[in-house]
């Protein structure tokens, strides 16, 4: 289903500016057509980073920071040409927007104003995942403006695809501050009640691409709880405290200190694969979520939003198979994904946080990935 027009709130995104090219990569690796559309790449600029994305799943390709001698280096997981994002050799997440529901729907179905919908069982053949087979990352978005710190991506994911009810109306706005932080900004609305749930998907080694393990990171997180999952990654209903448990982070923690004990949650997930339950106050605002720091670097990355949950993944399936920029492979746990968002298979679990969007609503959703140094 093609949509020729621009509604309302991505009009109200536009902004004058003009492409540039990016250090790095070439941006002819990613010139392409694909169901019609154009796309490429596109590069921002603000304070001492540089990112570079593409209209193709909305993905982050590179992201270039300085460690504490100011040596610039790309501290995303990505390729170096858009055929291994169309047709990836391993991970497909790399960088993306996910969606319409982000992480897990248990059963691949859900129930909305007693009607049951189905979605794809693209996790271990009885779950859906990140939207299915045709998320919101294997779609080419419309490219509303580009200027030097901001890029603007417009998607109608049409009525019926995969299963999700309803044309869901995205506005995703990348943009970069002079205080090196990257803003993750989605608005959407509806013409049918549906659920909504998107987040990104960029996986970060601080170190650069397959140096070193995230396992000697620490990080904080601000959570007094989790949420406990099964064999298959499904949440148990359970929202469970931190207290005592390997998944309190709410000092700063080596991330490696306790990620292989006999927590059954931690072999359900072969580490670290959950949701945690972010203090904040019921408001809508911006809080901190959770701050990352490499010591060998000194870099940092502080994670912040105004979304119930943050899942984080410590890398735990990758093991010499996959592969990043110029065919380098990807050691174990050598990259983490922090997402904001609400809690995993919401739609299923009539104690979380509601994720069904009706028409007339707005849903809206802001993630902040601010990066520092520390001497």
């Amino acid at each position: 289903m093609k949509i020729s027009f621009f509604p309302f709130l991505a009009l109200l995104a536009l902004m004058t500016g003009c492409r540039q090219s990016a250090p790095g990569i070439d941006p002819a690796a990613f010139q392409t057509t694909l169901d019609g559309k154009a796309v490429a790449l596109y590069t921002l600029k603000a304070g001492d980073i540089t990112l570079q994305a593409t209209n193709f799943g909305g993905r982050v390709v590179t992201l270039y920071t300085p460690d504490r001698k100011g040596n610039l280096t790309d501290i995303v997981v990505g390729h170096d040409n858009i055929a291994d994002y169309i047709t990836p050799p391993g991970e497909r997440y790399f960088g993306a927007c996910v969606g319409p529901v982000a992480n897990r729907i248990g059963g691949a179905s859900f129930e909305v104003d007693g009607v049951r919908y189905e979605t794809p069982k693209n996790d271990n053949g009885v779950n859906t995942l990140h939207g299915g087979l045709l998320g919101v990352d294997n779609l080419v978005w419309d490219v509303v403006s580009a200027c030097d710190t901001a890029l603007v991506l417009h998607l109608v994911h049409p009525d019926g695809l995969e299963g999700y009810p309803g044309n869901l109306d995205i506005t995703m706005t990348y943009s970069l501050r002079k205080d090196n932080a990257f803003i993750v900004r989605y608005i959407a609305t509806t013409d049918k009640a549906t659920p909504v749930n998107l987040s990104h998907h960029s996986f970060f080694c601080l170190r650069g691409e397959g140096n070193g393990s995230v396992e000697d990171y620490q990080m904080s997180i601000s959570a007094s709880a989790f949420i406990p999952i099964d064999s298959l990654s499904i949440p148990t209903g359970e929202i469970r405290a931190v207290e005592g448990t390997a998944f309190d982070f709410r000092d700063p923690c080596r991330i490696g200190e306790r990620i292989d004990g006999d927590d059954l949650q931690l072999v359900n997930a072969r580490g670290y694969d959950h949701n945690w339950c972010i203090d904040r106050p019921d408001d809508g605002s911006i809080v901190r979520a959770c701050v990352v720091y490499d010591p060998e670097t000194g870099r940092t990355v502080e994670v912040l939003s105004d979304q119930p949950g943050l899942q984080f993944y410590s890398g735990n399936f990758f093991g010499g198979t996959e592969t990043g920029k110029n065919g380098r492979t990807l050691g174990f746990r050598s990259s983490l994904a922090l997402e904001t968002q609400k809690y995993p298979d919401s739609v299923n679990q009539p104690d979380f946080t509601p994720v069904i969007l009706r028409p007339g609503e707005v849903y809206t959703h802001t993630c902040i990935y601010r990066f520092g140094v520390r001497k």
